[in-house]
Order: C-alpha cells, then sequence, then structure tokens
C-alpha cells in the first residue's frame, strides 16, 4: 500500500521549485492500474493509457513499466509514445477530424490505427484493402458522462460512426476488403452506472457478429474517480466480473474468443496530481472573502471548463480555524476555482493544494494571458524529481517571428 504525500514534503517541493507546481505521485498511479487489471482478471483484458490525460513523457514511461499500453489521439502524442519506449503495436491511434494525411502518417509508423467517420474508413480500405487491420468506432447512441461536455457517445456527438450506418460500413468492408480487427467506443467520462458499458458491450457484440476476423472489442473508459469525501469510483471489481460473464456467454454462442481493451486516463492519473500554488492576497469585498491565488485557469481549466470540483486544503494552516471563501486565480477573466469553500483560516503566502489535479490539469494549461506555464515533479520510491521545468519568458518568444 503507497504513503500519501504528506503536507511537509508538499511544502518542501514549493520550496525547491517554486509555485504553481503540479506533483505526481508514482505509487498512486501503480497502485490504480493494479486495481484494474486485478478487476479484470477473470477474461484476457489490456489496458492502454488514454495519454491526453497527462503526456509527460516520463509518465508515458512509467506506465509503461508498470504494463499499460498506450492510447493517443494524435499524431504529435504517438511519436512521443514511441519516444518513450512504446513499440508500433503498443499504440492505439484514435483521432478525429484529422486530415487524411495524418491517418497516413500513423499508418507509416506502423501504429494500430482507429477510424472514427465513413470517409476515413473507405479512403483507408481504397489506399491499404486489407493489408493494414484497422479498428472501427462506433458510437453506441448511449448518453453517459459527469456532465454533457465529456459524454461522447449520444447521438449528437462528433465521435465514432453510428449503429445506424453498419450497413455502410460492411459495404465498404466487402468492397475494399479491409480487415476490421476490432471494434472501439466509448460513451463519456465520469461514469458510475456500470450498466452503461454492460449495455455498450451488448451492443457491440450485436456488431461483432458481422465481422469473422475480429479480435478485440474496445469499450474505451470513462471509469469514475472520487473527488470529493462522498463520492465513489466505478466499481471496476463488479464491472470486472460481469463483463467476464458476458464475453465468456459470447464466446460460447459464436464460437470465437475475444479479447477487451479499456482506455483509462483519469483513472490512472487524476488522484496521483497535486497542484500547489501561494495565496498572493486576500481580498474582503461587500459580499465575500477572495483569496487570490498565483495561478488560474491558464493551469487548472476543469473547474471553469466542465464545473468540476476539487478538493482545496490549506497546508501552511491545516490546524486553522474554518472559514469561509472564494478562491480564485490571477487570470484577467472571471476564473474561480470554487465558490463559498471552507478552508483553514488562510493568510497571504500560505500554500494551497489542489487535490485530482493529475488529469487535464498541466494538460490543458496554456500561455493565457502571456503567464508562464508551472513546473511538474514526480514523486518515486520518496523522491521528488523535476520532470518538466518552468516556462521562461524566452519561451512565449521562441516561435513568434518580429
Amino acid at each position: 500500500m503507497y504513503e500519501p504525500i504528506s503536507n511537509n514534503e508538499l511544502a518542501a517541493i514549493a520550496a525547491e521549485f517554486g509555485t504553481p507546481v503540479y506533483v505526481y505521485h508514482a505509487e498512486k498511479i501503480a497502485d490504480q492500474y493494479h486495481k484494474l487489471t486485478e478487476a479484470f482478471k477473470g477474461h484476457p483484458t489490456k489496458f492502454f493509457y488514454a495519454c491526453k490525460a497527462l503526456t509527460n513523457i516520463n509518465i508515458l514511461k512509467y506506465m509503461r513499466s508498470l504494463g499499460a499500453l498506450l492510447d493517443c489521439v494524435s499524431i504529435n502524442e504517438v511519436k512521443l509514445g514511441l519516444m518513450a519506449g512504446y513499440k508500433p503495436d503498443q499504440i492505439l491511434f484514435t483521432p478525429n477530424c484529422v486530415d487524411f494525411k495524418e491517418i497516413l502518417e500513423g499508418a507509416s509508423l506502423g501504429v494500430r490505427m482507429n477510424i472514427d467517420n465513413i470517409s476515413i474508413l473507405e479512403q483507408f480500405g481504397h489506399k491499404f484493402g486489407g493489408t493494414y487491420p484497422v479498428c472501427i468506432r462506433i458510437n453506441p447512441h448511449i448518453e453517459a458522462g459527469g456532465n454533457y461536455k465529456i459524454s461522447t457517445g449520444h447521438i449528437d456527438s462528433k465521435f465514432g460512426i453510428s449503429i445506424h450506418q453498419q450497413r455502410h460500413i460492411e459495404r465498404i468492408v466487402k468492397a475494399t476488403g479491409i480487415h476490421v480487427q476490432g471494434l472501439h467506443m466509448h460513451t463519456g467520462s465520469e461514469i458510475k452506472d456500470i450498466d452503461v458499458f454492460l449495455r455498450g458491450l451488448d451492443i457491440m457484440f450485436g456488431i461483432a457478429a458481422n465481422f469473422k476476423g475480429l479480435d478485440f472489442i474496445d469499450l474505451g473508459s470513462g471509469f469514475k474517480v472520487a473527488y470529493k469525501d462522498e463520492d465513489h469510483e466505478t466499481d471496476v471489481t463488479t464491472l470486472g466480473q460481469k463483463v467476464a460473464e458476458a464475453a465468456q456467454e459470447f464466446e460460447k454462442e459464436y464460437d470465437r474468443k475475444i479479447e477487451l481493451w479499456f482506455e483509462p486516463g483519469k483513472f490512472l492519473v487524476s488522484e496521483c496530481g497535486s497542484l500547489v500554488v501561494k495565496a498572493n492576497v486576500i481580498k474582503q469585498t461587500t459580499a465575500t472573502v477572495f483569496v487570490g491565488v498565483n495561478s488560474g485557469f491558464n493551469h487548472l481549466i476543469r473547474p471553469m471548463f466542465y464545473e468540476s470540483y476539487h478538493r482545496i486544503s490549506n497546508i501552511s494552516n491545516p490546524d486553522g480555524a474554518k472559514r469561509i471563501y472564494t478562491v480564485v486565480g490571477n487570470i484577467c477573466e472571471t476564473d474561480t476555482f470554487a465558490w463559498d469553500r471552507v478552508l483553514n483560516e488562510v493568510s497571504e503566502g500560505d500554500l494551497l493544494v489542489f487535490h485530482n489535479a493529475g488529469a487535464y490539469g498541466f494538460e490543458m494549461s496554456s500561455n493565457f494571458n502571456s503567464r508562464l506555464k508551472p513546473a511538474e515533479v514526480l514523486v518515486k520510491d520518496g523522491k521528488a524529481k523535476l520532470i518538466r521545468k518552468p516556462d521562461v519568458f524566452e519561451d512565449l518568444l521562441r516561435n513568434q517571428v518580429v
């Protein structure tokens, strides 16, 4: 069992590397990964880390050391994966609405291709025929997820080929001879109800019956993590049992072996990450008391973009009296991290920690307001290692043409 990073350790990292700083806990990632492999041991299952959650190459190398494969959504993520030591057949490339040239580049690198629209499938089939096996992403028309912005399987989603276009897929397969090796779906993120996965699997089994050369079904991910004390993770243990039972029934009925794949991202890295910031100012108005920190949505945009909740701790005064604050950033926009949040009393200069910030935190950061991106630090075996230097002003100028 891993030991969480203590307040004193976080404070020491902030003192050494400055703030804001992202801190990741390697052993927490391993704990989450092993939780999945144990839950799904009842049936042959592979896990592809959805690296769009956090692409630092040191994280990718660590994922590879654990045994996780890699899910990529852009050609540059593919290249990062190869640089991290992944072999092409260990990478699944699932681009969306990209130029066909990017598809061809992925194929030239030899990675597994996951195609999510009719036009690209047809072009790919005419180009490669049956010489390059593909996976096809299906939109099952299942609306799921904790927020409409992270729901990707509903009828209005841009992702995947509609289940109602199955005959069109079959026509392209017949005309081009393309080899369909796998089927894929992903309905969204933060899914609490495991029946969503089981309904999706049932749909995929129905389609799979029509593709004799199928090796695997990829159910994406969307496993929920706990952001609040009263939250619960997706029950992956029960899901693993039910998925194994369903897969075994399919294999009996069709006398075929089928492998299952999942693409966890947030589930693996969300809880490993903390964003440590400094309280710049305490500003009292007629309506509230603001804590203004030295960060903003240029570093952590999830609360503003998804209305997501991140627990906040004052590690400089963990035993202080409880006070109500609104925590805001230093960006010239409304960048409110939390309204009316109860915190231990905050003074200017205190260190605050945003928890569960490993997924889509640094990864969605920007240089808005010409502000700089923070450092990233990985704690492994009790030792803190700088894995990304903080921006310096010259970084903002490097590619500008004067």
